[in-house]
């Protein structure tokens, strides 16, 4: 009898022995499965999100080289954009040049030249009726003689100074003496009336100094 108990205790022993390493092996299998179930999934986010990193570090010098290779192009363009301009002004101070035709200068030590030119036209007028001169300062007839002087110097008028305003020796003939803004030169326009379309420059004579001042 006790020869059979002791048996059934040893077998009731390794059986509990044996049950407590299924379990540890059955714990060990599911930590280790578990393991390899996660480092697989950081594998595959860490492979997912990489060449997404690339992509967007890729397009990000792209555009840098991009804006890169646009940058010069759009100061090429301002710097043609000033060229043009440049090359226009100059035209245009030729097509004016073009236009002047030297005269004889009057025996006034004072000129330096003079000049006239056939494109010079009437600058227009609101005046109706028989036409009289009027030198009165801001009269309708003075305003109007005032542009066909700032016509005939090439200045414009809302700088020009008008610093001498007369008579031509005729009714309707007038003599102005004015210069641009900065006074860096200073002009006698000659002008006349014409009928029903206003005053004109006829000459203009570039002095060597303002001799209304």
């Amino acid at each position: 009898m006790g020869s059979r108990f002791h048996q059934r205790d040893q077998k009731r022993k390794l059986n509990k022995i044996y049950n407590i390493a299924i379990t540890v092996v059955t714990i060990l299998i599911v930590i280790v499965a578990a393991t390899i179930f996660l480092s697989d999934e950081d594998s595959t986010d860490k492979v997912t999100t990489e060449p997404k990193q690339i992509t967007e570090k890729n397009q990000k010098k792209a555009e840098q080289t991009k804006e890169k290779e646009d940058a010069p192009g759009v100061e090429q363009d301002e710097a043609d954009d000033e060229d043009s301009e440049a090359i226009d002004s100059t035209d245009e101070e030729k097509d004016k040049d073009a236009e002047l035709v030297e005269v004889e200068a009057s025996g006034d030590s004072n000129v330096e030249k003079a000049y006239t030119s056939e494109n010079w036209q009437p600058v227009g007028t609101e005046q109706s009726g028989e036409h009289a001169t009027s030198f009165e300062k801001d009269s309708v007839d003075w305003n109007e003689m005032r542009k066909a002087i700032a016509l005939g110097a090439g200045v414009d008028e809302g700088s020009m100074k008008l610093w001498w305003l007369q008579n031509g020796g005729s009714p309707n003939t007038a003599i102005g003496t004015a210069s641009d803004g900065n006074e860096s030169q200073t002009y006698r326009v000659h002008i006349e009336w014409v009928e029903g379309s206003g005053w004109k420059p006829v000459k203009v004579e570039e002095l060597k100094v303002n001799d209304k001042k």
